[in-house]
């Protein structure tokens, strides 16, 4: 299984998220900001939990491209 979280109201909306792993990230058209995709948000931090494995690679790069370090990728 794969947790990913995003930390939203920190984000800057630099967009290598979204290019890294377009499946699970967009850009807002309201703010500009981050958005992860079938997420949970719980007081600022939105997590997704999937049991696709195939998107641990990819969200992985996105976590270490993002410059304000706000996306946690763990595979448990």
């Amino acid at each position: 299984m794969v947790v990913i979280t995003l930390q939203r109201n920190k984000c800057i909306g630099c967009n290598y998220c979204v290019e890294l792993a377009p499946n699970q990230f967009q850009m807002s058209k309201k703010d500009g900001k981050s958005v992860l995709l079938h997420s949970k948000d719980k007081k600022g931090f939105f997590t997704l939990k999937s049991n696709d494995d195939v998107i641990f690679d990819d969200c992985d790069k996105a976590s270490k491209a993002c410059p304000v370090k706000i996306i946690s990728v763990k595979s448990i």
